[in-house]
């Protein structure tokens, strides 16, 4: 048996689709049961819920602390099976999804970790830019090029996840500190645990076969938004990676040095791709800027908690 795990807040519309492709799923010989949490959702959620009851092998459970693992976390209380496959409320799986993870997790049982394939399902038709972007960092989508077979953990994205459900009996859990909790938010919320696993041990395998399209709503094809979304992963970025790195850097209030000597060289770039007018390296360069400056907030934010820092050895 399998268990598919996703949290939820204030998305009843989008919600109601992507359970009415569940209903389409093939069935696992095995069995599986889907576990929705709902993290204090004031809309419609609860009734949409509600209306798949009998449809779905569906159990709901509410979590009204603020934040997608926190939500997870609770949902791993109602897990059954031996994988645990997270997904997303937004997203629309081919119908032999869970058909296809269940037999790579039984044809590798070396592999605690499945990641699946991530595809777009654009609201608009994407405008040209899109094709500057790494899709990974941006919209969660996987490379339609990978092969099956080992991959990095963090290229295990959390729309199409899934983990040996023995993980979790060990303790594991996500860490609330990251990942969506509001508007501004580092990102890397599965990121930070299939790191944490990697260096534990465990291994990942990619299934190409395991598909699920992601909706990508049409403000998410604007360049603000996306230049918005470079702070969050760069802020993301400084969590798992200088702060996993343990050693001293020559800050200036808590911010290491180099993050401003960086960003001063992006906006160079911006000013000399706007004086060429070149559209594509001024946008790049922006989001490179924005990144850095998810890295400066996220360490300022992270000074205030001394302890943190100690752990991490960075000095101020």
């Amino acid at each position: 048996m399998l268990t598919v795990l996703l949290a939820t807040r204030n998305r009843a519309a989008i919600l109601r689709e992507t359970l009415e492709a569940f209903g389409h799923l093939q069935q696992p010989s095995s069995g599986w049961k889907l576990v929705v949490v709902d993290n204090g959702s004031t809309d419609q959620t609860s009734t949409v819920l509600a209306s798949f009851a009998n449809r779905l092998p569906l159990h709901t459970v509410r979590e009204t602390v603020g934040g997608k693992n926190s939500a997870l976390n609770t949902g791993l209380g109602l897990v059954e099976g031996d994988l645990t496959v997270f997904t997303d409320d937004d997203v629309f799986p081919h119908s032999d999804w869970l058909i296809e993870l269940r037999k790579a997790a039984d044809a590798q049982p070396a592999y605690s970790l499945l990641g699946g394939a991530v595809a777009p399902r654009w609201e608009l038709p994407p405008p040209p830019w899109i094709n500057w972007l790494e899709r990974g960092p941006v919209y969660a989508l996987t490379d339609p090029l990978m092969k099956e077979g080992p991959v990095p953990p963090f290229l295990v994205y959390g729309p199409n996840m899934a983990i040996r459900t023995a993980v979790f009996q060990s303790g594991v859990r996500f860490d609330p500190s990251i990942g969506p909790r509001s508007s501004t938010y580092p990102m890397g919320s599965e990121t930070e645990l299939t790191l944490r696993l990697s260096q534990r041990g465990h291994k990942a395998w990619h299934v190409p076969t395991a598909i699920v399209e992601h909706f990508i709503r049409d403000y998410q094809l604007r360049q603000s938004w996306v230049l918005k979304r470079a702070i969050r992963y760069g802020r993301g970025q400084f969590r798992l990676d200088y702060m996993r790195k343990y050693r001293p850097y020559p800050c200036w209030f808590g911010v290491p040095r180099t993050f401003f000597r960086q960003i001063f060289e992006q906006e160079k770039m911006i000013i000399k791709a706007w004086l060429r007018s070149d559209h594509r390296e001024l946008f790049c360069a922006s989001w490179r800027r924005n990144f850095l400056w998810g890295h400066v907030i996220e360490a300022r934010l992270s000074y205030r908690d001394r302890a943190v820092w100690r752990t991490a050895g960075i000095e101020g």
